[in-house]
Formats: C-alpha cells, sequence, structure tokens
C-alpha cells in the first residue's frame, strides 16, 4: 500500500536547519532556529548579501487548476532537487501554506509525495508565526480605528467609509459582514464591518513586497483605512498604528529557512492567495536566495494568468527581479476535465476530450512565451491511466508553440524523476529572456485592467457599473494611476465564470468592486463572484485531521 504524503514526510531523515544553512555558506550566528528544523536567516546578515550576484530566476506556473490536480507545489520542490541531483546549487522559494485551506479544501499544501519539503506538519500549520503576526498587526490598525472613534473621532472619521477589515486565518463564511460595536456605549459605535482570511490582507501583501524594516514601515504607514466626511483620505500614520505594527513584524520579516526529502535548502516566506491577492512569496526570500544560489526555483499562485501575471507586473516591476526561464505545470487529467470530463471518468482514455482540454495548455504557454517573453518548458506530471495515444497528442500539440514537452516522475522517484525537466530548465536559462509587463506604468488604470483582460484572458472588454467607474476615475486622478493592477477573480477559469473551462474568448469581464492597496502600492479590481473571506466546503478537511494518542498528526493531506 502506498504512503500518504505525511506519513512519507514524518519518515523523513533530516538534517538539523544548521546543516542545511552551510551548503549556502551560512554561519549558524546568522540563524534563528525555531527547534531543530527551522530557522529565520537573520535580517542583518541578508542586507550584508546585497552585493553578490545573483542567480538565475525561474518561475514555475500551472494550467488553469481542477480538482484533478496538476502538482504546481510539488514541481517545484522536484525542479529544485533535481537542479541540485545534475550538480547544480539550487535554492526552492516557496509561501507558506493558509491554515483556511489547509483545514478546508486541499488538506496540506507543501508538495507531494517524494517531493515535499519539511517539516511538513510545521509548515501547515502554525510555522514560524508569520501570519499570526501579520493577522495581529492587521487587527491592531482595525482596533485603533475603532477606538479611535470611541474616543472622540479627532481625525472625523466617516464610520460609514471605514475600508479596512479585520481579518483570521481561517474559511469562516459567517464572517464576511457583520455588524460590531453592539452592546452599548462602553462598546463604540455599532458600524457594519467584515473579515479577510489574512492572505487577502493588504498586511499580507505589503509583507511580502516589503524589501527591509525602513520600507516595511514606511508602507505600512501609508495604508489608507478610511475616509473623513469630506471624502479625505486617511492613514494609519495619522493613527500612529505604523510603527506598533512594525514591531509586531520585525522578527517575521525575516525570511524561513527549511529543507526539502532531499536534504536540500528551501525559504518558505509570505503567503498571499493569487486569486484575491498577488500570489508570490516575499522578495526578500528570494533576493536572499538569489545571492545564495546559481538557480533558485519559485512559484506563482494558480494559473499562468493570475499568478505568473502578478509575478511579472506587481513583484518583478516594483523589485527589479527577471525570471530566466518558465515551467508549465500540467497533467492530461486535469486537460481532460478542461476538455468536459467529470471527475470520476478522468482514469478513462478519452483522447477527444483531451484535444478539447488543450486550448487551456495552449494559452497558458502562449502567455508566458509570447505575452509574458519568458522561454518555457512544459513539465506533465504523468499518471499510470495516462495512455501513449493521449501523451502523444499533448506532445504535438504543445510542440507546435516551440516549447519543449517533458515527463516528470519527481512525485514518486523525488530529484531524479524531473532530471531532465532540470537539464531543459538549465539549457533555457543560457539562453535568451526578455521578461516584458502586460501593460505599462503610464497607462490608465482602466487601460491596465482591459489589457489584462484582453491580452490574458481572452476577452473582448471590460465592463462596469458607474460607481466602479467613478472610483477607478477618482483614483486616477487622486495619483494612484501609475499603481500595477491586481485582479481578484476565479481561478478556475480565464473567464470570471468558475465553470467555463478550457480557454473561452470574447467574453465580457465585469469589475465589480475596486480597492486601493496604498500601501502595498497596487489596485485591486475585484471580478465576478471572488470572495476575499473563502467558506469551508461541504466536507471540510478538517473533518479527515486528527491527533492519535502517541501524538502524531493523520490525515494532513
Amino acid at each position: 500500500m502506498a504512503l500518504s504524503d505525511i506519513e512519507i514526510a514524518q519518515a523523513a531523515k533530516m538534517r538539523r536547519v544548521t546543516e542545511i544553512a552551510k551548503k549556502l555558506g551560512i554561519a549558524d550566528e546568522h540563524l534563528v532556529p525555531y527547534g531543530h528544523y527551522k530557522a529565520k536567516v537573520s535580517l542583518d546578515y541578508v542586507d550584508s548579501l546585497k552585493n553578490k550576484k545573483d542567480g538565475k530566476l525561474i518561475l514555475v506556473t500551472a494550467i488553469s487548476p481542477t480538482p484533478a490536480g496538476e502538482g504546481k507545489t510539488t514541481t517545484t520542490v522536484g525542479l529544485g532537487d533535481a537542479l541540485n541531483h545534475i550538480g547544480k546549487k539550487a535554492v526552492i522559494c516557496l509561501r507558506e501554506p493558509s491554515l483556511g485551506p489547509v483545514f478546508g479544501v486541499k488538506g496540506g499544501a507543501a508538495g507531494g509525495g517524494y517531493a515535499q519539503v519539511v517539516p511538513m506538519e510545521d509548515i501547515n500549520l502554525h510555522f514560524t508565526g508569520d501570519f499570526g503576526a501579520i493577522g495581529l498587526a492587521n487587527n491592531l490598525l482595525a482596533a485603533m480605528i475603532d477606538n479611535h472613534i470611541a474616543q472622540g473621532n479627532a481625525l472625523n472619521i466617516d464610520p460609514r467609509r471605514i475600508t479596512w477589515k479585520r481579518v483570521m486565518d481561517m474559511n469562516d463564511r459567517a464572517l464576511r459582514d457583520i455588524v460590531i460595536s453592539l452592546g452599548g456605549t462602553a462598546n463604540g459605535y455599532p458600524r457594519e464591518d467584515g473579515f479577510d482570511i489574512v492572505v487577502a490582507s493588504e498586511v499580507m501583501a505589503i509583507f511580502c513586497l516589503a524589501t527591509s524594516l525602513k520600507d516595511l514601515k514606511e508602507r505600512l504607514g501609508n495604508i489608507v483605512f478610511g475616509y473623513t466626511r469630506e471624502g479625505k483620505a486617511l492613514h494609519a500614520r495619522d493613527l500612529n498604528a505604523h510603527g506598533a505594527m512594525t514591531v509586531l513584524l520585525k522578527d517575521q520579516l525575516a525570511p524561513n529557512l527549511v529543507q526539502t526529502l532531499e536534504n536540500n535548502p528551501a525559504f518558505i516566506h509570505g503567503g498571499p492567495f493569487a486569486n484575491i491577492a498577488h500570489g508570490c512569496n516575499t522578495v526578500i526570500a528570494t533576493q536572499t536566495a538569489l545571492k545564495l544560489a546559481d538557480y533558485v526555483v519559485t512559484e506563482a499562485g494558480f494559473g499562468a494568468d493570475l499568478g505568473a501575471e502578478k509575478f511579472l507586473d506587481i513583484k518583478c516591476r516594483k523589485s527589479g527581479l527577471r525570471p530566466a526561464a518558465g515551467v508549465v505545470v500540467a497533467t492530461v487529467r486535469a486537460l481532460k476535465h478542461h476538455g468536459g470530463v467529470a471527475r470520476d471518468q478522468l482514469s478513462v482514455e478519452n483522447v477527444a476530450a483531451l484535444e478539447k482540454g488543450l486550448v487551456n495548455l495552449e494559452r497558458h504557454v502562449h502567455n508566458v512565451k509570447n505575452v509574458y517573453g519568458i522561454p518555457c518548458v512544459v513539465s506533465v506530471n504523468r499518471f499510470t491511466a495516462d495512455t501513449d495515444a493521449e501523451m502523444k497528442l499533448l506532445t504535438d500539440r504543445v510542440a507546435k508553440l516551440g516549447v519543449k514537452v517533458v515527463v516528470a516522475n519527481h512525485w514518486a522517484e523525488g530529484g531524479k524523476g524531473a532530471a531532465e525537466v532540470a537539464r531543459v530548465v538549465v539549457e533555457l536559462c543560457d539562453g535568451p529572456s526578455q521578461p516584458t509587463f502586460v501593460y505599462q506604468d503610464s497607462d490608465t488604470l482602466w487601460d491596465k485592467m482591459k489589457k489584462v483582460a484582453t491580452k490574458v484572458y481572452g476577452a473582448a472588454d471590460i465592463t462596469a457599473d458607474s460607481k466602479v467607474r467613478n472610483r477607478i476615475k477618482d483614483l486616477q486622478e487622486g495619483g494612484y494611476g501609475h499603481y500595477p493592477v491586481c485582479v481578484a477573480k476565479t481561478q478556475s477559469s480565464f473567464s470570471t465564470d468558475p465553470n467555463l473551462r478550457g480557454a473561452p474568448s470574447g467574453h465580457l469581464v465585469n469589475v465589480r468592486e475596486v480597492r486601493l492597496a496604498a500601501g502595498a502600492e497596487f489596485i485591486v479590481m475585484v471580478c465576478g463572484d471572488i470572495m476575499t473571506m473563502p467558506g469551508l466546503p461541504k466536507v471540510p478537511s478538517a473533518e479527515k485531521i486528527d491527533l492519535t494518542d502517541d501524538g502524531r498528526v493523520v490525515g494532513l493531506f
């Protein structure tokens, strides 16, 4: 009987984190250990690396996700191990899992099979406390807003125009829209409020884009939390909240070092969702890894229409990072699902459905190669039910795009199972790469959103009601027009309808809400019915997660 992911992880022979650090030349005094197998790398040491030459950055992305699974994180880990397996010095950079999905939809999120990061249980649960600190910093500002109003409201805050929400790192639909401050005058003034999940908080976005403690504090101070009755924007610095918020985050900003099952170094730091935020790990972790290795493998959340676009247009634009190569992850099963096959029929050969679903992969490859300007390879996680006819069709179709297809087996074999992917990636890194942005800083906010929709999603146009259009116009005229846009939409489709599989074209993308993230320095365009506080599914993963009498975690993926 095959072992589960958690059983494989629990059987791992981990090395002490000090040994892992030595592989990168990091001395013990630069580590802040959290037990034997995880540590933070001090910011002073990170700063000392700034004059070192950068390695090559490799971006792992994927097709639009399906219930069949694609294996993007598993491929990221497997590719990192594979590069080390073929003699290269490589590090991986991942996001931290959010507890909401861990206990909700998918259980653990640290890779799979023999391509995992460990200690898997710690990473999937509280890890080094980063998410807890981000939630506290967010909620400190929320508490100070309501306290200021209760204490006389010297800033003339309009309670109806407070845009700052509270957060928690759990899927809880009951908290999306609430009323607070009930129970009498001692508790403040009742008003409507709501919760987002931690990974959707602007504090999370700031945390992941900040390059230093000074930058972090300045960005936190720039947060616009609401408006006066006269319509004047109010910032966190107006409440003198940003200093205390920075204090809560000062230790957490240092990147986290762990290891893969093959004892190769991995940085796991920060974790914004890509369907409701910008979907990338921290700039600090990525920049640190590039100074310490010849190759750095990182991932962007969900498909290349969401994660990869934001990786380039937000993270790379702001930080100067530039990927040398890309990997687009796909499975035959997932592509058949895009072709209309039900989940329980995916193991049956269906060449016609695969041909229909391949348009999803083709558009993602087109976007990575031609829209983003990143040379790429398609990595296919092969299942035993995949037939030769299906694999030939996939390979032939992608070859017409001028891109190689490599079958990888890192899930079962670890790094050696992705060795060929690693070799192709090294070849790509040695060639030319000229990453481009989907839009320019000088484009209007409306045009930026339109270019993303038409050039990346295949849409005909974007729409919005007069209220949203006026909000975009106000932000444009208010000095925020040079900001990039961060699109919040379903991850399941190029459209805003999660049920439209494949590669829909000619559709309209409706912008139903616009949010200013002045500290993160982007504008959130909320499209379709996407929620910034997810709910639990009918049967949450929490029902299967348990602790045995001897203290062993079970059911965590």
